[in-house]
């Protein structure tokens, strides 16, 4: 079985671990993280090193998956990303086989698809995303780079969500909605209009706080 590094060991790391295991394709090899995480374990699995030794590790590994979290700030997941990119490693599409994928859909590399997810014919996803526990994108749905659609969030047919966008959790996003880059939807909002500029949006229907 291909072995596999995962890149930040907190709550969100527990998570694709337990999407990883059951889906059956890689056998974690070990996580990076901060130095003082070094030889402690998430859920059984050993911190090794710090991302410092990214590039000692990629003589010995192919994989590895961003397992940050992503809820204040998109930085950190996308620093990572990039620096995994650039040292060649192969990052994988996980789907969990709680989830459903529609066969006419496309994911890019080092997302994510959490367990009862849905992502309906014609979605396109961008790479580093995260479709967490219960979240619904619906047909035509294009989601950007670097985005978190939270748990159980419904995006409907044909939106288009923008690049490093955060949607929190039970917020619904109308058909043929287009969201910006770089926004945030609080918990719970609904938008029923475009955003066109990025900042922080919450309520029903959903507006700018800042």
């Amino acid at each position: 079985m291909k072995k596999i590094l995962l890149i930040g060991g907190g709550g969100h790391c527990k998570s694709v671990i337990d999407v990883i295991e059951l889906e059956g394709k890689f056998e974690i090899a070990g996580i990076v993280d901060r130095e003082e995480m070094v030889g402690k374990s998430v859920v059984g699995y050993k911190v090794i090193a710090t991302d410092s030794e990214l590039s000692r590790l990629r003589e010995e590994f192919e994989y590895a998956l961003v397992t940050v979290g992503q809820i204040k700030s998109v930085n950190v997941r996308k620093r990572l990303f990039n620096k995994l990119k650039d040292l060649e490693y192969k990052m994988p599409v996980i789907v969990s086989p709680k989830a459903h994928v529609s066969k006419h859909s496309e994911i890019g590399e080092g997302s994510v698809v959490m367990h009862y997810s849905l992502v309906n014919a014609g979605a396109k996803i961008g790479a580093n995303c995260i479709l967490n526990t219960k979240s619904l994108i619906e047909h035509d749905v294009i989601v950007g780079n670097n985005c978190h659609i939270s748990t159980g969030a419904v995006v409907n047919g044909a939106c288009t969500i923008g690049n490093e966008v955060f949607i929190g959790s039970n917020s619904v996003i109308a058909n043929n909605v287009h969201v910006a880059d770089g926004s945030v939807l609080g918990a719970g909002s609904v938008v029923y209009r475009n955003i066109e500029k990025a900042g922080i949006y919450v309520g029903n229907p959903a507006e700018r706080v800042r």
